[in-house]
Parts: C-alpha cells; structure tokens; sequence
C-alpha cells in the first residue's frame, strides 16, 4: 500500500502537486502583455483620412484631367493562320479599330504592327509588309520582305 501512497503523492505528469503550472501562468500574461505593447509601438498617431481634391492647385485635379484623353489598346478580334501561294505560313491578328492588324512570319514570333488610314485599305508597315482583307474573309493579299505580295489562304 505504500507504493499506492507514493504515487497518489504526485500528479499524472510526475510533478507534485500545486507545483506544475506556476512559472508558465506568469510567464504568459507577461510575454502576451510585452508583444502588444511593441505592436502598438509601431502605430503613427496622424491622422490617416484620405481627403478629395480641395481646390484647383490640386496636383491631383490635374493629373486626372490629364488622363481623361486615354484609350484602350484595339483588341484582338480574329487570329487567322493563313498559307501563301509560295507555301509560306503567316499569322495574322486582327484588331478591333479596324485600322491595324499584327502579322508574324514564326509561330511565336515577335510581331509586325501595320496600320491604314481608313478602315478598308491595305494595312501596310515599314520593311515591306502589307495586308489586304478583313477579318472575316478567308483569303488575303500579304506581302512580307523577301516574298512579294501574294494571295494567301486561311
């Protein structure tokens, strides 16, 4: 019965009893006390209301009206592979102003942009490239350097 004393003598964890909890009871208010009080450090006490524009020296008066003039990018509205009269293969993407499209001789390849002056007329670009047709149409006249203008089919 003495073994069944000793062990009643200590808690489940091997600790006596009323000693187990102290130490980590204090230590914890006080380690949570000391990190709100440096997160509070870190605060600025200013004032951090936004506040709209409060005049016409506003330097963001100006500015907005200064970009009140920007326009999107053409979107791209049809992208057509199209292979020429000489077997050679080009791309060809669409833009939605319908003045400018983006034509390239590789798959991946690095873009040409050509543009026209109205909607309707060959699309032409420095170097010799140049594109008859619309969007829709499944052929077109496309010149590149090196290759003269020849009809092509998508």
């Amino acid at each position: 019965m003495s073994q069944f004393d000793n062990m009643q003598a200590d808690a489940l964890d091997g600790c006596p009893l009323g000693d187990e909890g102290a130490a980590t009871m204090t230590r914890t208010p006080l380690i949570l006390a000391l990190g709100a009080a440096a997160a509070l450090a870190g605060c600025n006490k200013e004032s951090h209301t936004i506040v709209g524009s409060s005049g016409p020296n506003d330097e963001n008066a100006t500015n907005t009206a200064a970009d009140a003039n920007v326009a999107l990018p053409p979107a791209v509205t049809s992208s057509k592979i199209f292979r020429c009269a000489d077997n050679k293969v080009v791309y060809v993407d669409w833009l939605s102003d319908n003045l400018s499209a983006n034509i390239r001789t590789e798959q991946g390849g690095p873009p040409t942009k050509l543009t026209a002056t109205e909607a309707g007329k060959p699309m032409t670009a420095a170097g010799g490239y140049s594109i008859s047709g619309t969007p829709g149409a499944s052929s077109a006249k496309i010149a590149i350097p090196g290759h003269g203008a020849q009809s092509c089919q998508a």
